[in-house]
């Protein structure tokens, strides 16, 4: 099984974290899958609407030349799941959203879910991502890190004063959410989340912190699988109508002449 797994951060600018992200992917893989982690030039760096839609596009693309490549499946490794629905149309292969899948895994664990995202810009687009998922009702309360990419670098490079320090701030950055109600706690983020990796069985309080990077690879796993067991895909009725062939040479053109 191969799986290509797409970051929004540049591989040469965060070197440490995408080696580190790489690395525990294909460690936690089962025997015989491979995933290859890609990252997006510039990257995911001036937070907000605007430059989520650009690394979207571009993920598209990768995507399906991921398809057209021979891989397995698609990870969008970034929680916030832009362009996920349209390349789910554009793909036979599984698509998986990082967020998508470790939400609705989350609400399996408790009913209440407290949301930690990496920039406080992003708390409103995860309030209305949960909506798009039909979970609008279980999230109590979304609040930011305030962190750049490049602030978990140490951390990420092997320096345990530095983790340790990030597991701190992000338990403290967490807890007032339980002290609200949620019930399970989740990095949105697969920054935060492959931070958390190393702290098995972390709980804030009774709240068990889910690790949304090892969630989107199991779950991309667990698709490829069902798909060749029993040919499950999404439907291609109105909510993943497939893309005409002349709708994604249509769609490459245009990044084609923009790259130019």
């Amino acid at each position: 099984m191969r799986i290509f797994w797409q970051s929004f951060v540049d591989a040469s600018v965060n070197a440490p974290y995408m080696a580190r992200l790489s690395e525990y992917l294909n460690d936690i893989a089962a025997p015989g899958t491979t995933v290859h982690v890609q990252g997006i030039s510039p990257p995911d760096r001036e937070f907000g609407r605007l430059a989520e839609l650009r690394c979207a596009v571009q993920a598209i693309d990768n995507g399906i030349a991921a398809e057209e490549g021979g891989f397995d499946a698609f990870v969008m490794g970034h929680f916030q799941d832009p362009g996920l629905y349209e390349l789910r149309s554009a793909l036979d292969i599984p698509v998986i959203g990082t967020g998508e899948a470790t939400l609705l895994a989350a609400s399996q664990l408790g009913r209440r879910l407290g949301l930690v995202t990496l920039d406080p810009v992003f708390e409103v687009l995860h309030y209305e991502q949960a909506e798009r998922y039909g979970l609008g009702d279980r999230v109590v309360h979304v609040t930011g890190l305030g962190c750049r990419p490049d602030d978990f670098a140490d951390a990420f490079a092997g320096n345990a004063a530095a983790q340790a320090r990030m597991v701190k701030d992000f338990v403290a950055c967490a807890l007032p959410l339980v002290e609200r109600g949620a019930d399970v706690v989740i990095p949105a983020g697969v920054l935060p989340g492959l931070l958390i990796g190393r702290e098995h069985g972390l709980k804030v309080g009774q709240a068990p912190v889910v690790n949304c990077a090892a969630v989107a690879l199991k779950s991309a796993e667990m698709w490829v699988q069902l798909r060749k067991l029993n040919g499950t895909e999404p439907s291609r009725g109105p909510s993943f109508r497939r893309a005409s062939a002349q709708a994604r040479d249509d769609f490459r053109a245009l990044l084609a002449r923009n790259s130019r």
